[in-house]
C-alpha cells in the first residue's frame, strides 16, 4: 500500500511540473514566436510607401498608446484569425483603415503571444491611442470602455454599437477577452479621430 501511495504521488507531482510547464509555456514561451514576428512586421512598416491595398498577413500599421510608456509599441497585423493574432494586434478585414470614416477594428491577445492587449482594462477616458501609418499618423481619444458577450458584434460596426447607422465620423475599437484568462465575454475600447497628421513627402 506504501508503494502505491508513493507511486501515486510520484505521478501526481510530476503531472504538476508537466501542468505547470505548459502553463509557462503559454504566458511566457508564446511570446518569443510573436518577438520574432514582431521584428519582421515591423522592419517592413519602415521599409513600406503606400499600398493599394493589404493582404491578409501583411503589416498595417503601428500601435502607440502612450499611458503604457516609450516602449510600448506594436504592429497591427491584417487578419484575425488565429494565425494572424499569434503575430500581434489584428485588424478586422472590413472595417475602416486607420484615418477612415468607420470603425478601425483592431483585437488583440490579453495573456498569450506577448499579451499587446494585456492593459487596455487601464485606459481612461481622453487617453490617446496613436496609429502611425506610411501616410498619416493618427491620434484617437478614448471615449468608452465596456464589457459585451461575444455574439454582441455590433461593436464592429462602421458606427460602434449602432448597426444601421451611417458613419460620419472616424473611430477606433480595440477588442480583447474578457476576464484575463477566459473568453467568456470581450473588453471593448472605443474611441475617436482626434488629429491627423500628414507625413512629410
Amino acid at each position: 500500500m506504501r508503494a502505491v501511495l508513493r507511486a501515486a504521488g510520484e505521478l501526481t507531482i510530476t503531472a504538476g511540473l508537466i501542468l505547470l510547464l505548459f502553463c509557462a509555456y503559454l504566458l511566457w514561451g508564446t511570446g518569443v514566436y510573436t518577438q520574432r514576428m514582431q521584428v519582421q512586421l515591423q522592419q517592413e512598416l519602415g521599409e513600406r510607401h503606400v499600398l493599394p491595398k493589404i493582404e491578409l498577413g501583411q503589416a498595417v500599421a503601428m500601435l502607440r498608446i502612450p499611458r503604457f510608456g516609450r516602449d510600448y509599441h506594436y504592429a497591427v497585423v491584417e487578419g484575425v484569425d488565429t494565425e494572424h493574432l499569434k503575430k500581434g494586434p489584428g485588424h478586422y478585414p472590413g472595417t475602416a483603415l486607420p484615418g477612415q470614416i468607420g470603425n478601425f477594428v483592431v483585437s488583440g491577445h490579453r495573456t498569450t503571444y506577448l499579451a499587446p492587449f494585456n492593459r487596455i482594462d487601464q485606459l481612461k477616458r481622453d487617453d490617446e491611442i496613436i496609429i502611425d501609418t506610411a501616410e498619416a499618423r493618427y491620434t484617437y481619444r478614448v471615449t468608452a470602455q465596456h464589457i459585451v458577450e461575444p455574439d454582441e458584434v455590433d461593436v464592429l460596426s462602421p458606427v460602434p454599437g449602432k448597426p444601421d447607422a451611417r458613419p460620419t465620423r472616424a473611430f477606433i475599437t480595440l477588442s480583447t477577452c474578457h476576464p484575463e484568462y477566459s473568453a467568456a465575454q470581450r473588453l471593448i475600447v472605443s474611441g475617436v479621430l482626434k488629429n491627423t497628421e500628414l507625413r512629410k513627402e
